[in-house]
């Protein structure tokens, strides 16, 4: 590493949008620290992209993540932080295992605090910096089956980053924070093709490429809120002038659908365990 160059560190590197923010800000002559439980395909990325270090790292794991707050400490060139980790689980909230559910909080809210938390201290004094703390469409809404602890850690996200950036601006602090909250995203040839063949509009999946490149726009502009996609900044606008019992009427309704269609496919499987036993 060129001792002047500046730092970022982004997590959940290994793919998607992570790895493409990896991408774009080497190009922009960052030293990247890379985060993310897949070593191997870290390695890959940093090899390819020559000015990186691995750093792999389970950020629901407490001494993976306390390893992670001491790097960020150590590191007085921090001037990019990109919290991009996440993950979901499915099913209906009270079937899911609770292990699972606790490795959500701890990696959407837990980890982006701590995370982000290490990072300020330096950057303040330092009088630069810049976070993205990634969200989701999803933290504007309250989806029922896969999304009950998803849509609230996300809607987290973006009510922590909001009032961090506040709290900078009434310091007058030049710190730049922003949270990015992508819809549907494409990033890679599987998920195309499940995109595509459950019927969703092509309009509506935007590319990771796509995404990173308008939250790294936003950022020099120190936009806050960042939804990529004007279908979908028209339909939060909408979504966010509807009354509460309104959203949840309709919520109630959309889910409803899949709540047959789970149960149908209950019935198929259990058909089909008796078929088998008999």
């Amino acid at each position: 590493m060129n001792r002047s160059d500046p730092v970022a560190l982004v997590t959940g590197a290994s793919s998607g949008i992570g790895e493409v923010f990896a991408r774009r800000l080497s190009a922009q002559g960052y030293y990247l620290i890379l985060v993310a439980r897949r070593k191997e395909r870290l390695e890959n990325l940093a090899t390819e992209l020559r000015n990186a270090e691995v750093l792999a790292a389970d950020l629901t794991n407490e001494a993976d993540l306390h390893l992670v707050e001491l790097r960020i400490a150590a590191e007085p060139r921090l001037e990019f932080l990109v919290n991009n980790a996440g993950f979901n689980t499915h099913g209906v909230f009270f079937e899911v295992e609770q292990e699972a559910l606790e490795r959500i909080y701890r990696l959407h809210i837990i980890a982006v605090e701590r995370l982000t938390h290490a990072a300020l201290k330096g950057m303040v004094g330092r009088l630069k910096g810049n976070i993205i703390n990634v969200s989701s469409l999803a933290g504007f809404l309250s989806n029922p089956f896969n999304g009950v602890t998803y849509c609230s850690t996300k809607a987290w996200i973006i009510n922590f980053t909001e009032g961090l950036y506040i709290e900078l601006k009434s310091l007058r602090s030049p710190i730049r924070v922003q949270v990015l909250c992508p819809g549907l995203t494409r990033s890679g040839i599987h998920d195309i093709r499940d995109m595509y063949q459950s019927g969703i509009p092509r309009g509506l999946c935007l590319s990771a490429e796509d995404v990173v490149d308008q939250s790294l726009r936003s950022i020099e502009r120190n936009r806050l809120i960042v939804i990529p996609g004007w279908r979908y900044r028209f339909l939060i606008s909408l979504v966010c002038l509807f009354p509460r019992s309104l959203k949840q009427f309709a919520a109630i309704k959309y889910a409803s659908k899949f709540s047959d269609i789970a149960l149908r496919e209950k019935a198929i499987r259990r058909a089909r365990r008796g078929s088998e036993q008999t």
